[in-house]
């Protein structure tokens, strides 16, 4: 149940930040406009960034090979061990790499008038939705199953091995995104901001 609060709490705040950031625009730009954040800002999202990335990639690897293992106990641990990372590292790194992000892209030169800039904060929200409205279900329906299960029967249920099957196309799809956004941040392409598709 922590989880579950903690969870929520991660996303709650990540909406409100988002929120914050754009209906108080001015008073946003007030706290952004301090000479040292811009070092500060850069360190803690390339370092949040980094971490959260090899965290949901290191994890989706490594709940395959749990299952390409096939023995109950791993698939078991591996499956909870990653879920317990996901909870107490992923949600906060993703708060501290969107903050420090904000911060960059507004003391920058604008979050939607920078072009590869703004792809890359679409395609962080995308993957964002994408994981609340497909993983975080699916999550809770493992959970669910997981808790019926007989100790004493040696095979997983099929529906259970079905659904962590799903879950790692799920998170391929989640994590693809932010490939491209790390290729973004990288190379910083000439890319027309997807504010002016909009005009």
């Amino acid at each position: 149940m922590k989880t579950k609060h903690l969870l929520f709490a991660s996303l709650a705040l990540m909406a409100g930040l988002i929120a914050f950031a754009l209906l108080f625009t001015d008073r946003f730009l007030a706290l952004l406009n301090q000479p040292a954040l811009g070092v500060h800002a850069r360190f803690v999202h390339i370092a949040a960034a980094t971490v959260f990335f090899a965290n949901a990639a290191i994890g989706m690897l490594w709940e395959r090979r749990s299952l390409v293992s096939g023995r109950k106990e791993v698939i078991l641990q591996t499956y909870e061990t990653v879920a317990w990372l996901d909870a107490r590292l992923s949600s906060p790194l993703i708060i501290l790499s969107l903050v420090a992000g904000l911060v960059l892209g507004v003391t920058g030169g604008g979050l939607f008038e920078t072009g590869w800039l703004s792809w890359s904060f679409f395609l962080f929200l995308f993957s964002g939705i994408f994981w609340v409205l497909s993983d975080i279900p699916t999550q809770y329906k493992v959970k669910r199953l997981m808790a019926g299960i007989d100790p004493e029967d040696p095979a997983l249920p099929a529906e259970l091995i079905r659904l962590l099957r799903l879950r790692w196309w799920i998170s391929l799809a989640g994590v693809a995104p932010l490939v491209v956004v790390f290729l973004f941040m990288v190379y910083k392409p000439a890319l027309v901001p997807l504010a002016a598709l909009f005009r």
